[in-house]
């Protein structure tokens, strides 16, 4: 038996008329609320970008502040009380190619007669900027050598920090690195461990 279709009434129009306002009204208020929770979380995330930002500006000044105190102090004379003929420096002495995987940064490059001393600065020394520090000395050197540089001098590293663990000085030392730490305005070489010999490049 086949069911029978109700007959449409004007009431049951207006009901059904009634249903899609209804329906169309929780459309627009679920679109709202989706509308401002996006904005919402929008607007968290611009809010970390600008503290990040900041935190980000904040390091730079930092690692600018050690390398100010490092060159207004006296690592110069300290350096050359280990016997290094340091007589200039530059800083953020800048080489290779931007782009092509050559390039870097040194924070502080001391020149000396017969070597140069390149130093890395971080607020915080951690062992992947030991490491990250020794890929930029090889890659300086290869750099010198590419260009058919006359340079014939070696190059020694050092990392410089206003805080660090004593694994990751130990670490340093291991791999020939001098490690410079800030205290307040004063900078100072750690001395290095019976044993040491810096390692050239």
């Amino acid at each position: 038996m086949s069911e029978q279709i109700a007959p449409l009434t004007y009431e049951g129009i207006l009901e059904m008329v009634r249903q899609a306002h209804l329906r169309m009204d929780r459309m627009s208020e679920e679109a709202e609320r989706r509308s401002k929770e996006a904005e919402r979380k929008s607007e968290k995330v611009w809010a970390q970008i600008e503290r990040t930002s900041k935190e980000v500006s904040a390091l730079g000044s930092r690692v600018g502040e050690i390398v100010e105190n490092m060159v207004g102090g006296d690592i110069v004379e300290q350096f050359q009380a280990l016997g290094y003929a340091v007589t200039g420096y530059s800083r953020n002495k800048v080489f290779g190619i931007k782009g092509k995987g050559d390039d870097g940064e040194i924070d502080l490059f001391l020149e000396d007669g017969d070597v140069a001393i390149l130093v890395e600065a971080r607020t915080t020394l951690k062992i992947d900027d030991v490491k990250e520090h020794i890929e930029k000395l090889e890659k300086y050197r290869r750099h010198v050598e590419a260009n058919g540089n006359t340079d014939k001098r070696k190059f020694i590293g050092a990392v410089a920090t206003g805080s660090a663990a004593e694994n990751v000085i130990k670490f340093a030392h291991r791999q020939g690195l001098y490690v410079i730490v800030q205290a307040g305005r004063t900078v100072e070489i750690l001395p290095p461990p019976a044993g040491f010999v810096a390692k050239k490049w």
